[in-house]
């Protein structure tokens, strides 16, 4: 089955109405870990169940400023989904969260655009957006043109609708588990506030 096909592991992002999100991504990291490099609150930092999310944290879960964050794991790979924040994007996280592994960044809005930002060792690989025709930059662009061109993302190329997601699962065979009951745990917190 090809990526832009249903059954893959970001379907939540192609069926579900989220009008801004950024994920981030980070190969053998413990979600705690994760989340404290983002530069969340301490605080805030917990295990929480849904109901608890929603109780302690949800009149801020689409601040823009200090949003709300909730992690998880997926095979390798840990997850950070900020369903209203940018926090993920900043070159200054994305560094922090790669340091010693990988991390790959996927932004979403309105625009609607996404934005995809590929990072080893601290270092941005790749880094691209799809509000016009792409053109990747970073250390290395042309580091995962075997996996884009197949989907349609080529320099020069408007993306192909939900591209970047099917990149996201094809290049790292990510996806995003939910949880199965709503009183299953997940680490979450408020991130402070982007230094200027």
């Amino acid at each position: 089955m090809m990526s832009t096909e249903m059954g893959r592991g970001l379907d939540l992002f192609r069926e579900g109405d989220f009008p801004i999100y950024t994920l981030t991504f980070v190969r053998d990291l413990p979600s705690a870990e994760l989340l404290t490099r983002m530069g969340v609150d301490p605080e805030t930092l917990a295990l929480r169940n849904a109901m608890d999310l929603s109780d302690d944290l949800g009149d801020d879960l689409f601040d823009d400023e200090e949003p709300v964050v909730t992690s998880g794991i997926d095979g390798s790979w840990t997850w950070a989904w900020e369903q209203g924040g940018v926090h993920g994007l900043d070159e200054r996280i994305l560094s922090a969260v790669s340091m010693g592994t990988e991390a790959v960044v996927l932004h979403y809005n309105e625009k609607p655009m996404h934005w995809f930002k590929y990072a080893v060792g601290g270092e941005i690989i790749v880094d691209f957006h799809t509000l016009q025709a792409i053109e990747p930059t970073g250390q290395d662009p042309a580091r995962l043109d075997d996996t884009m061109r197949p989907l349609g993302l080529a320099p020069g190329q408007v993306a192909p609708v939900h591209s970047v997601l099917a990149l996201v699962e094809d290049a790292f065979g990510i996806g995003l588990t939910q949880p199965d009951e709503v009183d299953d745990e997940r680490w979450s917190g408020r991130l402070l506030p982007l230094p200027d």
